[in-house]
């Protein structure tokens, strides 16, 4: 798939924010922002999903109206043999809502979501069996969901 430097013009740009702001506005909604007709934003919104740009749409949960109020980091040290290992683990832990590959001293950081500390104290017992852990509690979330905007 090769990439149209055309996609991101000022109605591609804006339709990444409108998109992201709100995944389930109407393209006739789009089409009076852009002042385009509702098929010609379909396209131009096709058109950005064929080249892999938008990649996906989703709702977002309240975890904690789900009983998983806690929201956890967990870094991992692990040798590399033990990879495999600790992501079959990590991707059958429904808790689990991220894990990175990162560079550094730690092979991973996890993103899990706890319904209290003993719940979290289990769920570490189980990452901490691939290898050595450190684990931050998050305590709020002044920056999130941002709105990506190529400039």
């Amino acid at each position: 798939m090769t990439f149209d430097s055309k996609l991101l013009d000022e109605v591609g740009l804006g339709l990444l924010r409108a998109l992201q702001e709100d995944a389930r506005v109407s393209f006739a909604e789009l089409g009076r922002r852009f002042g385009m007709s509702a098929p010609a934003i379909a396209e131009r919104v096709r058109n950005l999903e064929d080249a892999g740009i938008i990649t996906g749409y989703r709702a977002e949960i309240d975890r904690g109206a789900l009983g998983l109020p806690l929201m956890v980091f967990i870094r991992i040290e692990t040798p590399p043999s033990n990879y495999a290992k600790f992501l079959h683990a990590a991707k059958g832990m429904a808790e689990v809502v991220e894990a990175h590959h990162v560079t550094g001293t730690e092979a991973f950081i996890v993103k899990l979501a706890a319904s209290s500390v003993a719940h979290l104290e289990s769920l570490i017992g189980k990452l901490s069996a691939h290898g050595q852990t450190a684990t931050s509690l998050v305590l709020s979330t002044p920056v999130q969901k941002r709105v990506f905007a190529p400039r």
